[in-house]
């Protein structure tokens, strides 16, 4: 694959990552201090909020990525994803926190507010991936199934795959460099996009700020 699609794939990722502003809009994530990096202005990846599913396999699944809109309503999810309500609701539970560089090779347990509230800062653009700890992927399903269970993931499946949910949150400056997976969409519950992705497409993720997400792996 050329290295222009890329880079393309990259510039949305950091689109993408933003939350709204304001008090109400991020829901108490954004404690303040400087964006990690600033916003593209362009991005080529193209935007649809009318796509139906026929339009979907032929343009998108198994072609390039496309964002999504309007495709379902997750305002009660991010309600509950506010920085308050997640840490009332799992506080005390314990998180496996990933390194940042590619295939994640270390792990680190500890609770979830202890996280929240010690690590999750902004990150020095210049430290490596390995020296960045995030929460994202390695979810206890059963201990957060209370959440997981009001979110609607986006409509589009695809033929022999079963939906999994891997779920983050993530400070400023963090992200992970270019790698691939299956298929499957990104959500900034924060945000305002869905990122469809398809098998095997190169891409890297940038946080410009702190950023709640949750990805559907279609496997």
């Amino acid at each position: 694959m050329a290295s222009e699609p890329l880079l393309l794939l990259l510039a949305l990722w950091a689109l993408v990552a933003p939350a709204r502003p304001g008090p109400a809009g991020d829901g108490g994530w954004r404690r303040g201090g400087p964006a990690a990096a600033a916003e593209e202005e362009h991005c080529t990846v193209e935007r649809r909020a009318d796509l139906t599913y026929a339009e979907f396999v032929q343009h998108y699944a198994f072609l390039r990525p496309v964002i999504l809109q309007g495709l379902t309503d997750n305002s009660k999810f991010r309600a509950l994803c506010s920085r308050e309500r997640l840490l009332a609701s799992f506080g005390e539970r314990v998180v496996r926190l990933s390194t940042a560089n590619t295939y994640s090779y270390r792990k680190v347990d500890l609770p979830f507010q202890e996280y929240v509230e010690q690590l999750l800062h902004p990150q020095d653009p210049t430290s490596l991936g390995n020296d960045t700890l995030y929460f994202f992927g390695d979810n206890n399903f059963t201990e957060w199934a209370s959440l997981f269970r009001h979110y609607s993931p986006p409509p589009f499946g695809l033929l022999d795959t079963t939906p999994a949910y891997s779920f983050g949150i993530a400070g400023a400056g963090s992200g992970v460099p270019f790698h691939w997976h299956g298929p499957g969409y990104s959500e900034v519950i924060y945000g305002r996009k869905v990122l469809y992705f398809p098998d095997r497409w190169w891409h890297a993720t940038l946080n410009l700020d702190t950023s709640v997400f949750i990805s559907t792996f279609l496997g």
